[in-house]
């Protein structure tokens, strides 16, 4: 007695066809007057939740999240035999065996459009964190969620701090969060991250591993030839392969006293093993 929306695959010309439904099931030879059009005047709502059930899988939606009274955008995952629906939310939560009258289709309604569900901060998410309240932000990892409101914080330096209030916490992935004010793009660099740093400001460029992230934005950095800056700039580091200029030189490490080396000798084509 339950009408599901589909689609005629085949005419069998018995007064029969075939049905490819909307949730991916399929029937063969099923009878004329047990099929109704679903642009016919004539033909009576949908038996299980009227518009809705009109649904297809990939359609885009709002659904009534846990059935609270806000409607949120999503895409209609799966179409249940019973006329329920299972919805991806934008924001990436799933609900599934929703009842019809909690989807809608987007832009169906006369209401306001819906709001946009801010993505949550979860235990282990990457985000910017306003560091003692002092206006700038820095990268980090959300290590514990307390649960009022506060969550703990693991920064990309090194530093801890706890019972942060989540207004003082932006997720990196977010797209309404705004960018670095500490630096920009360089802000979202980690310790360990492959960099290029522009070598005592002068201009070359050249291989490195970012060392610390230090609270005023700067950086230190170990050079993959064995030297050490400190304190460079945000302006100054950029993720390797980041620009779009030519590829960097590479530096030649220096021969100094002590360091091991091997020697052409007396310049007759063998190289043999010295300090």
């Amino acid at each position: 007695g339950k009408f599901f929306a589909g689609r005629v695959k085949r005419d069998r010309g018995d007064g029969t066809f075939d049905i490819d439904y909307n949730d991916g099931e399929q029937e063969m030879r099923v009878p004329e007057d047990m099929i109704r059009l679903l642009d016919d005047p004539s033909s009576s709502s949908m038996g299980s939740g009227g518009k809705a059930a009109a649904l297809e899988v990939g359609d885009k939606v709002e659904a009534n999240y846990k059935g609270r009274g806000k409607w949120f955008p999503g895409k209609v995952k799966r179409m249940r035999f019973d006329g329920s629906y299972d919805i991806d939310y934008d924001d990436g939560e799933v609900e599934t065996a929703l009842s019809p009258e909690l989807v809608r289709p987007l832009g169906g309604s006369k209401k306001a459009a819906s709001p946009v569900r801010k993505a949550r901060i979860e235990e282990g998410s990457k985000v910017e964190a306003n560091y003692r309240g002092k206006g700038k932000f820095f990268a980090g990892r959300v290590k514990r969620d307390r649960g009022d409101g506060t969550f703990d914080i693991d920064y990309n330096d090194g530093e801890q701090e706890m019972r942060v209030p989540e207004d003082m916490i932006r997720l990196l992935d977010d797209p309404s969060s705004s960018s670095m004010g500490s630096g920009g793009k360089a802000a979202a660099l980690e310790v360990g991250d492959k960099v290029e740093a522009n070598y005592k400001g002068r201009g070359k460029w050249f291989p490195g591993k970012v060392k610390r992230m230090r609270f005023d934005g700067s950086y230190d950095i170990d050079y993959d030839d064995g030297e050490v800056e400190t304190a460079l700039s945000p302006e100054l580091v950029r993720p390797l392969g980041g620009s779009k200029k030519a590829a960097s030189p590479v530096r030649k490490a220096r021969i100094e006293e002590g360091s091991k080396v091997e020697a052409n000798y007396r310049g007759k084509g063998k190289f043999f093993a010295g300090r």
